[in-house]
Order: C-alpha cells, then sequence, then structure tokens
C-alpha cells in the first residue's frame, strides 16, 4: 500500500520529534547567538538581564492555561492553543530575522525595542509550550514520550551545531604596542540567516504537529470504519485505548480513559519534585554560568562542553527506549549523582577565573566530562519521570509540565541576581592570564 509508510510508528516517531524540536529552540538560538548580538545592540552585555526577564514574564503563558485547567476542567482545547503559539512563534522568529538590529530612541536613549518584543512573543511560546505540548502527549502510547524528549534535545543541538559554523565568538589574541588584546573573527554568515535558520526549524516544528493532527484523525476514521465493519465479530475483547496498535486517541477518549483516582500519592509528588529539581539546574542554574566555569580553560573547552553537553541530552533519551529505572531509590540516587556534577560545576564558576587545574588536559577534561555526565543524568531522569507520569494520566503530564517550567523559573530567578546584579563570578579575561603568580 502506497500510504502504508506513512501510518507506520517510525513515521509516527519521526513527527513527534520534529513537533518536539519547536519547545525551547527560539529561547535556545538566542542564547547561542547573545555573543553575536551584544556586539551589535546598544544594550551590550546587559541584554542578557533584559532576555532573562522577559522569560520570566513568558511564565503568563503557563499560568493562564493551569488557572483554565482548574477553573474549566476539560474545556481547554489544547491543540487549538498549539497551533496559535507555533503560528505566533513562526511569525515571530520571522519579523526578528528582518527587524532584530533595529533601534528606537527612547527617553533619549536607543533600545533594541523590536527584538526585546519578538523575544518576549517567543518566550511565551516557550514556557507555554511545557503545559500543552507534553499533556497533549498522552494521546500516544508511552514509548513516544521518549522521543518526544529526544525532539526536545534536538532544540539546543540544532542551533548549537549551526553556530558553531557560524563561527560565533571566535577569536585571536592580536599584540599591539606590546599589548596582548583580543579580536573576533567576522563570523561566516550574518545572525538574520540565523534567525532565519531558525524560522525554518520552528516551520518544521509546526508542519510537523500538522501532519500528525492529520494523521491522527485518518487513522480515527478508519478505526470507526473497522469497528463497524467487525462490529458482529467483537465479543466483550476489550483493548486499551492507549495501546490500540500505537494509533493516537481523540479527546473524548483521553477523557473517558481519565479515571478518578488519587493523583497526589507521595511516590508522585516525589516525581514531580525531582522532576523540578532536575530542571531548575539543567534550565536555569547551570547555564547561567557555563561560561564561568569552562570559558577559563580555553575557548576550545568551552565550545566542546555545550556542543557534547547537547549530544548527551538526546542520547540519554534514546538510551530511555531501550532501558526504563523505574525505582524510586534507583531515581534518587541518579538525581543525586547528578547533583554532584553540578556542584563540581558550579564551584568551578565560582573559582573563575582561577579554577584548578588551570592549562592543564586534565582541567579541560574534567569540566567537558562532568558537563556530559550531568546533562545525560538529568536527560534520562527527566525521561523516565515523563515516561511514569504518562501512565499516570493526561493531568498527570500537565503537572510534569507545570513542574518543569516552575524549576526552570526557580533556577533562572535565583542566578539572575547572583551573576548580574552581586556579580558573585567573575568571567575570564581573554588573552589575558589572570592566575600568574
Amino acid at each position: 500500500m502506497s500510504g502504508s509508510w506513512w501510518s507506520s510508528a517510525a513515521v509516527t516517531h519521526g513527527l513527534v520529534a520534529l513537533f518536539a524540536m519547536g519547545s525551547w529552540v527560539s529561547v535556545n538560538s538566542l542564547w547561542i547567538e547573545l555573543p553575536v548580538i551584544v556586539n551589535v545592540l546598544p544594550e551590550g552585555w546587559n541584554l542578557p538581564a533584559y532576555i532573562s526577564v522577559l522569560i520570566a514574564f513568558g511564565n503568563i503563558g503557563p499560568i493562564a492555561v493551569t488557572i483554565t485547567h482548574y477553573c474549566a476542567p476539560g474545556r481547554l482545547n489544547e491543540r487549538l492553543v498549539i497551533h496559535c503559539i507555533q503560528v505566533l512563534a513562526v511569525v515571530a522568529s520571522a519579523l526578528l530575522a528582518i527587524f532584530w538590529s533595529h533601534t528606537v530612541t527612547i527617553a533619549g536613549a536607543e533600545r533594541s525595542l523590536p527584538f526585546l518584543l519578538f523575544t518576549f512573543v517567543m518566550s511565551l511560546f516557550c514556557c507555554t509550550s511545557n503545559v500543552t505540548f507534553l499533556p497533549y502527549m498522552f494521546s500516544y502510547p508511552p514509548q513516544y514520550i521518549r522521543t518526544f524528549f529526544i525532539g526536545q534535545g534536538f532544540s539546543a543541538l540544532f542551533p548549537c551545531v549551526v553556530a558553531l559554523g557560524q563561527g560565533v565568538a571566535k577569536l585571536e589574541c592580536k599584540t599591539v604596542n606590546g599589548t596582548v588584546h583580543p579580536q573576533y573573527l567576522k563570523e561566516n554568515f550574518p545572525v538574520q540567516n540565523f534567525f532565519w535558520f531558525l524560522c525554518v526549524m520552528l516551520s518544521i516544528s509546526a508542519l510537523s504537529f500538522q501532519a500528525l493532527m492529520q494523521r491522527q484523525k485518518r487513522l480515527q476514521d478508519n478505526a470507526v470504519q473497522q469497528e463497524a465493519d467487525n462490529a458482529a465479530a467483537k465479543n466483550g475483547e476489550e483493548t486499551h485505548p492507549l495501546h490500540n496498535g500505537g494509533t493516537p486517541v481523540s479527546e473524548d477518549q483521553m477523557r473517558v480513559e481519565e479515571q478518578p483516582r488519587t493523583f497526589w500519592t507521595r511516590r508522585n509528588i516525589y516525581l514531580l519534585s525531582l522532576l523540578a529539581v532536575s530542571n531548575a539546574l539543567t534550565n536555569g542554574a547551570l547555564p547561567a554560568v557555563q561560561s564561568f566555569s569552562s570559558l577559563p580553560y580555553g575557548p576550545m573547552t568551552f565550545h566542546l562542553s555545550v556542543v557534547l553537553g547537547n549530544i548527551a541530552n538526546p542520547l540519554a533519551c534514546f538510551l530511555a527506549m531501550i532501558v526504563i529505572l523505574r525505582s524510586s531509590a534507583g531515581l534518587g540516587l541518579m538525581s543525586l549523582a547528578g547533583g554532584v556534577f553540578a556542584a563540581y560545576l558550579m564551584a568551578l564558576a565560582a573559582l573563575s577565573p582561577c579554577p584548578p587545574l588551570l592549562g592543564t588536559s586534565a582541567g579541560m577534561a574534567l569540566v567537558v566530562t562532568s558537563g556530559i555526565i550531568f546533562t545525560g543524568l538529568y536527560s534520562y531522569l527527566k525521561v523516565v519521570i515523563g515516561t511514569v507520569l504518562h501512565e499516570a494520566g493526561h493531568a498527570a503530564l500537565l503537572w510534569g509540565g507545570i513542574s518543569i517550567q516552575a524549576g526552570t523559573l526557580i533556577g533562572a530567578l535565583t542566578m539572575f541576581p547572583l551573576v548580574n546584579v552581586y556579580q558573585v563570578f567573575e568571567p575570564a579575561q581573554e588573552c589575558v592570564d589572570s592566575c600568574t603568580t
């Protein structure tokens, strides 16, 4: 059959991964492109503070979705919300590619108002995706949750690879009048091209979701027809609606699947707490100090740490498709082990610009390896918890999304004053050895 390949599980996995890829690709791309943007926009290196605040305001979306679920249970059309925020993100990214460098005069000072406005719109999309994309995945069997998290890993990996090809933050040390100065090299392609790439990725994500909707409708129509044809042959044989050959279910079936059982058990609260802590570290705390922890060892160490860490994310999610650790004690030990590596990286950031083993291969290897293991452990942990929450129902996935967003927000708000206000962490200076005795 010509359409059999389109209905295959492999295509579904691919579409789910591409759909999930769009969840945080906007914000990830902004952070990755930041070293180039700050050299053009008038806010300079104050721009990260503005972006952090705008991302915090983006939590208006998750709050609105959560209130709607609470006040009108079952009335929110998640599919429509996803379509709307995806279209909004695609339009915002296209306008960002055109107007990102434009400025306006406010109170006598030049401000990059278009960039900040479109950044807020994309932050709103990213934050809202945590409480819409993940609950939507309840309409698919549990194995697709793992594919979903692999796709989320791509949202950081793909922009990172493109930025490396662009040559972001590449520099060479020039000696002028006996003084060494860093000289940043020109990028291989301009910022607007990078933002057009972002627009393409968001468009692919939106089209993948539309394809999932079309396939879902076709499969459900075929299931209804087959049920009518085989009505006489049915003798009370039951199948689980979420495991009907991998076929997604409708919203009405999802409501039937929801059972009035108690969700707030000690185990589920424990899992949500682990999910919040892991996201506070991976999405909030450690990214804020990654330059402080790895850049003193050199630009190559920094780039290896970023790239290999982003590769570890989808690889860990892929491992979860093969091996699932469900033990509460095992998940706790995994979280604790990840916390040890997180503490090491945080200690390196606190000791910047003169961390231990500076200038040695061992120091470089330790910081890169720690970043890989830290990211891999917590990525695996998030996939396993997502799988377990899927089995607990649609509401559990909603609370999982809320926990992810809450943890991310807490981590970011905790680090923001330490990095930008109190300046606890001291950056390493390019081409300058600040640690010679």
